[in-house]
């Protein structure tokens, strides 16, 4: 009857242990990453003695010793993604955990927010936690965005243009189009098209900037409406105020010149260089990369985020602020986003807490009828070893 109290006692012990894993997966359920703990309870068993019982037990005779809370597991199952306002705001669709690096440790996050700090790094808000991104040898290194704050200019070196040139027209012209020095000055070009007399299918194309002052100019021919290739470009040489001389293509090869009255539709498609650009965002593309934008519309692809891929994640150390700690040496890979079968890293959305209310709620009302039953246990046995105790003999 003695070893029956302990026996209800380990389910006490037990289900008083559950009520506080489900109370903590409750209370996070709106922690962002937050996982949950499965709750469960294995069997005790041992050998010999019968307790206070009349007749003593077989040599080696199994009983139950009451049952134990078993070894925590975490769920890793996915979480859903909710959007979220943060630019740098990171989730991992599947598999995987962000790699975050603060001095001589390394945490694992499924989940973050993350700013641009003071320094120059992409840190977790409010902490000095670095995001982490794959170097050229794949390791992880915390990576800073000082040295690209400004977008360096460059010169213009080809135009290209597209569209008609009627060939029935007296003139026709491109205007506004924009050019850069290696200063990152800006100038405005304009390029008049006139038909050279007498020669049909060729053109004379001068080039004039914002002053109306002559950059340059060549004749261009077309034959059937088609650019003929050895006349099809033409390369202008200047020598802008404050910066070094350029030589500028200008490419004809996608014109057509066919009848269309005075009307000309031709115009400049793309234009390349450009001006000094200052840092307008980072953000991390669709493919897990960090990308920078500038006030000059150019953007830089500046590194893979690192995602860590563990053969068995259960070896993770819970931290707490959703992190975890790699203590007991789990084996694991760092890889890009959705590369070799780990998750796709997705921005601007935060993964929830995998709470399920319902399997919690019912989990709970197991383990309180559980409780109330090892309880009872317990009370009926002592009212029994009572019972024995005000036993008298017989004179």
């Amino acid at each position: 009857m003695l070893g029956a109290i302990y026996t209800g006692l380990s389910g006490m012990n037990a289900y008083s242990k559950g009520l506080q894993t489900i109370s903590n997966n409750v209370a996070n359920m709106n922690t962002p990453g937050f996982k949950a703990t499965t709750v469960s309870f294995t069997d005790a068993f041992s050998y010999g003695g019968g307790g206070l019982t009349y007749t003593g037990a077989a040599p080696g005779e199994q009983s139950g010793s009451g049952v134990r809370y078993a070894e925590p597991r975490i769920d890793f199952s996915q979480g859903d993604l909710r959007q979220s306002e943060g630019d740098l705001d990171l989730a991992i669709q599947g598999s995987g955990f962000l790699v975050l690096m603060e001095g001589d440790n390394v945490y694992y996050a499924r989940t973050g927010q993350f700013v641009v700090g003071e320094d120059g790094y992409i840190v977790q808000q409010g902490t000095e936690r670095r995001l982490a991104v794959l170097d050229a040898s794949g390791r992880p290194v915390a990576l800073n965005i000082d040295s690209k704050r400004t977008s360096t200019p460059a010169a213009t070196t080809k135009i290209t243009f597209a569209d008609n040139l009627s060939s029935s027209a007296t003139e026709a012209s491109v205007s506004s189009i924009a050019v850069y020095d290696s200063a990152g000055g800006k100038q405005i070009w304009q390029v008049k098209f006139t038909p050279v007399s007498g020669s049909p299918g060729e053109w004379q194309a001068a080039v004039t900037d914002q002053a109306g002052k002559a950059v340059g100019s060549s004749t261009l021919k077309f034959i059937g409406g088609v650019a003929d290739p050895t006349a099809s470009s033409i390369t202008v040489t200047d020598t802008p105020a404050g910066a070094a001389s350029r030589s500028v293509t200008l490419d004809f090869s996608k014109v057509t010149s066919f009848s269309a009255g005075t009307l000309s539709t031709i115009r400049a498609s793309s234009v390349d260089g450009n001006g000094v650009g200052a840092l307008t965002s980072v953000t991390v593309d669709a493919d897990g990369k960090v990308k920078v934008a500038y006030s000059n519309a150019k953007t830089e692809l500046l590194g893979s985020v690192a995602v860590a891929d563990f053969r068995d994640p259960q070896l993770l150390d819970r931290v707490g602020d959703g992190l975890y700690e790699n203590n007991r040496g789990a084996q694991h890979r760092l890889l890009a986003s959705a590369q070799d079968g780990v998750g796709k890293l997705v921005s601007k959305q935060v993964e929830a807490s995998n709470v399920d209310l319902s399997q919690e709620f019912g989990d709970l009302i197991l383990i309180q009828r559980g409780f109330q039953a090892s309880s009872q246990v317990v009370s009926v046995s002592n009212d029994m070893i009572q019972q024995l105790f005000g036993i008298r003999g017989q004179g």
